[in-house]
């Protein structure tokens, strides 16, 4: 349909059909916010949200492709793009204005991306990642025309199963996915520049703000905030857990800045003017041959983030070494009846399998988990990686409330179901 303004020959009011359809929308929503959700079925309720997700896509598809053909805007306004229109008329800051006007240029280049969020299944936030991956690519000079094209079609369908971040990590990796061979020694290279540039840009910077209080900023590697925020993570959890208990709400930032505290007072200073120590584990998901390599990648944390074998051989210098996939014998992972509570080691290999808590509607991080007996040890269930799964302390309160019925689904997660 033309979007000029259509005119009949009897000489009535024109009719523009693009603020016909844009009426219709705005009284459909109308009409759904002089409703009261109170009074709508759970299943309501969830029908709602998933088409409002799908909704919001395509949304965001129709305002991306305005923006993407909004040059003659910025030219009668005299703006450098669009989005000093929307800062002026729209009160849009123009931070937030130039990341929607640059991601619509960066979804026009894209095909099937486009395609993907008027169709409702790539969301903004998932667009921004894989253009972000694909622009990447696009200067890679390994890689090929089609090598951009199967990323683009690989990262779109990754895009229905998983979250933002999740394809975040996945876009980092994409081109190994499609070709090992080639580009496993590329990424080692470019982990290790990334490495290195980290390294240089590192700085603490501290300010007095004369008030018994001092601003920390400070830039590290991405190993070394990991380790830095698992530690913190492992701190402040019990606090909040506590203050809960009590009935109590605590920002969960001030309970790690509490965290930042208590290491920086606790720590030993016998060990300042020495190298050593004890300061984190390191799970390194590759064989000892690629890692005594040179060249070659291994996955830090729970999470899936790529460090080089160098940095992984640095850090196991001070840290314990797990080798996650090795086919070791140095490590039990399972003790059987010999226990009742997890052994350390199993608890790191079940955040490693599990990676957060296995509660259908729940993705607390594995540092926030505890480990739960499916068949209870009490009735004979083992203390094996086999009988255990992770879960948050509200979803482990829930799994033990006889308010709750549970069932495990297909891909491990746990589904609860409230009895009547």
């Amino acid at each position: 349909m033309s979007v000029e303004n259509h005119v009949d020959h009897w000489g009535t009011s024109p009719r523009d059909p693009v603020s016909a359809a844009l009426v219709d929308i705005e009284t459909a929503l109308g009409d759904l916010l002089a409703m009261d959700p109170g009074y709508w079925r759970t299943s309501q309720k969830k029908d709602v949200l998933a088409r409002l997700e799908i909704l919001k896509a395509q949304q965001a598809a129709l305002a991306l492709r305005v923006l993407a053909s909004a040059g003659d805007i910025a030219e009668e306004t005299g703006a450098k793009d669009a989005s000093g229109w929307m800062r002026a008329d729209l009160l849009v800051d123009k931070t937030v204005g130039r990341a929607r006007v640059k991601l619509a240029g960066a979804v026009a280049k894209y095909d099937i991306v486009a395609a993907g969020l008027a169709d409702g299944v790539v969301s903004q936030d998932k667009a921004r990642v894989i253009t972000n991956a694909l622009d990447a690519i696009e200067t890679d000079p390994a890689a090929s025309a089609e090598d951009l094209a199967l990323a683009e079609k690989l990262l779109v369908d990754h895009a229905t199963r998983l979250t933002a971040n999740e394809l975040r990590i996945v876009g980092k990796r994409i081109l190994a996915e499609i070709d090992p061979e080639r580009f496993e020694a590329a990424e080692s290279k470019a982990l290790q520049r990334e490495e290195e540039q980290a390294q240089r840009r590192t700085f603490f910077r501290a300010r007095d703000n004369g008030d018994g209080t001092v601003d920390i900023h400070a830039r590290v590697s991405r190993a070394v905030g990991m380790r830095l925020r698992t530690m913190l993570d492992s701190l402040a959890q019990p606090r909040k857990w506590s203050a809960e208990d009590k009935g109590r709400k605590v920002s969960y930032e001030r309970l790690l800045g509490q965290a930042f505290a208590r290491v920086v007072e606790t720590y030993d200073v016998e060990n300042l003017p020495r190298h050593g120590g004890h300061a984190t584990t390191v799970f390194i998901t590759m064989s000892l041959d690629q890692l005594r390599k040179d060249l070659g990648a291994a996955a830090l944390g729970f999470d899936g983030d790529q460090i080089t074998a160098a940095e992984a051989r640095r850090m196991a210098c001070n840290a314990d070494l797990v080798p996650v996939v090795l086919g070791t014998d140095s490590e039990i992972l399972d003790l059987g009846r010999t226990a009742r509570l997890a052994h350390p080691i199993q608890h790191r290999a079940l955040r490693l399998r599990d990676k957060c808590c296995q509660a259908e509607d729940c993705d607390a991080p594995a540092a926030w988990t505890e480990a739960h007996h499916l068949k209870p040890w009490s009735e004979g269930g083992k203390t094996d990686l086999a009988n255990m799964v992770l879960l948050c302390p509200s979803d482990h309160r829930r799994i033990h409330d006889p308010s709750y019925g549970h069932e495990r689904l297909p891909d491990g997660r746990v589904r609860f179901i409230r009895r009547s």
